[in-house]
């Protein structure tokens, strides 16, 4: 028995005090399956809990680790997935009632079947909006996911639930998705860390109907705790055939270089595109201050771009009109009706509606290509705001129609493939979480890793923090 509150510790710290004899992974996951438990009622962060399943291969890692054969890097570690991603055995709702549960379920996405050959504990599946396809968690099947901080709030999404989760203890790791910033938007209104890597490091299968926009990504505490999933997960397999090879070297060993000499371009609101609330602004400033004492050489300077939402309307909500294609005229009453309605929109789309969009993310991957000559990191707001009511789509009088209008800073980097990770870096007057963005050229996901590590490793900036 350990004094140690379990559910506070990193994966690891987990790993290390399993290695060391300290605790057990049957009783981390006891410990995080009571917090679970009890944050539900009011949090809503899972569709449902695997509790008789991850005691026992809690129990069955905790064997390997009394032999000193452990499985691999996860081993015993409490892990949640997105009920977007499969999960052998356990029904991928999706957060819709048009799917039905029925069935084998006999199939591990690439992910998933990682974390398993590692032998992660799977201890639940987390809430996601309907197919995933707005920057707030709630959906008709599940109901509404609300903010760790203020259960008035929203916990954002679509990765709302593996957020909340986090950030609450009830598992130090989560896959999530990201197709327009649906781990960094849950991220930074929790406040957690979660990376989006560069599109195709994390293998995706099956493949979604948002394309090429959607990245499978880790949400975690730190950026130590995602560089270790990120090793898991981010190996090739052969289900996805734009998946990229393996990294050079595991990301966790290169996360101590720290950011003396980058060159790090500081951009508060892309060129005054974006309005952000003054207290956001000056929380992410002090962050970039920091990377400055840090030893980076900063700048203020803003990429070549114009907000690329319609472009990226017509990827999203043509993707949306496919994935619901099939259903019936009943089955489409079920649906959420935001995501009713753009599907409308997006299947009046024409072929070429869809190929001057993708024009105009090819050129939007040029201009940032550029930049990067000139830059190691961008520096942004995650979001210009904090989090809002939760149960609404848009923050109440913002005059915006839909989620893209008030999150600029995340989907122009799923339209670029780019790496880009959140960073909590304090909190507003209420207490609600802040993040700070970085964003890399494309297959520099271990240079984002290292920023961040170094920004959290410094604890100046946390949640709370000055």
């Amino acid at each position: 028995m350990t004094d140690l509150d379990l559910t506070a510790l990193t994966a690891v710290r987990l790993v290390e005090g399993y290695r060391r004899g300290e605790f057990s992974p049957e009783e981390a996951t006891r410990a995080v399956l009571e917090r679970a438990e009890g944050i539900q009622p009011e949090v809503n962060a899972f569709v449902r809990l695997l509790a008789d399943e991850a005691l026992a291969q809690a129990r069955e890692s905790t064997e390997r680790w009394r032999r000193g054969e452990p499985k691999g890097l996860v081993d015993g570690v409490p892990t949640t997935v997105k009920d977007i991603i499969l999960l052998r055995g356990e029904p991928t709702l999706k957060g819709s009632k048009t799917i039905s549960d029925k069935g084998s379920w006999g199939e591990d996405a690439p992910s998933v079947a990682r974390l398993r050959e590692h032998g992660a504990v799977f201890v639940g599946k987390t809430t996601t909006p309907e197919f995933g396809w707005k920057g707030v968690t709630d959906s008709p099947l599940s109901g509404v996911t609300r903010n760790p901080h203020d259960p008035s709030r929203t916990a954002g999404g679509s990765s709302g639930g593996a957020a909340a989760a986090v950030a609450l203890g009830a598992g130090p790791l989560a896959l999530g998705t990201d197709g327009g910033g649906s781990v960094r938007i849950p991220a930074a209104f929790c406040g957690i860390f979660a990376l989006k890597p560069t599109y195709g490091r994390v293998p995706l299968y099956p493949p979604s109907a948002f394309g090429t926009l959607s990245h499978v990504g880790p949400m975690t505490r730190d950026a130590a705790d995602a560089a270790l999933l990120l090793d898991v997960i981010g190996v090739p397999d052969s289900r996805d055939w734009s998946a990229l090879d393996a990294a050079p070297g595991p990301f966790s060993a290169g996360l101590a270089e720290g950011v003396r000499g980058l060159r790090v371009a500081y951009s508060p609101s892309l060129g005054g595109q974006v309005a952000v609330q003054p207290q956001v602004a000056a929380a992410v400033r002090r962050g970039v201050e920091r990377l400055a004492e840090l030893g980076a050489y900063v700048t203020e300077a803003d990429p070549d771009l114009t907000d690329p939402v319609d472009a990226f309307h017509t990827l999203w909500f043509s993707g949306a009109a496919r994935v619901t294609q099939q259903l019936g005229p009943h089955q489409r009453e079920l649906l959420d009706p935001g995501l009713r309605e753009i599907c409308g929109t997006g299947a009046r789309y024409s072929a070429l509606d869809y190929l001057a969009a993708v024009d105009v993310r090819m050129d939007l991957g040029r201009r940032m290509g550029r930049f990067h000559e000139s830059y190691d990191l961008l520096v942004t707001p995650t979001l210009p705001i904090t989090a809002f009511e939760a149960g609404a789509e848009v923050p109440k009088g913002s005059g915006f129609r839909r989620w893209t209008g008030w999150t600029p800073f995340t989907y122009p980097f799923n339209l670029t493939q780019q790496p880009a990770a959140t960073v909590p870096v304090g909190t507003d007057g209420d207490g609600l979480p802040i993040g700070l963005q970085l964003v890399a050229a494309r297959h520099r996901d271990g240079l984002v890793l290292r920023a961040a590590h170094a920004l959290m490793s410094d604890g100046r900036l946390t949640p709370g923090g000055s």
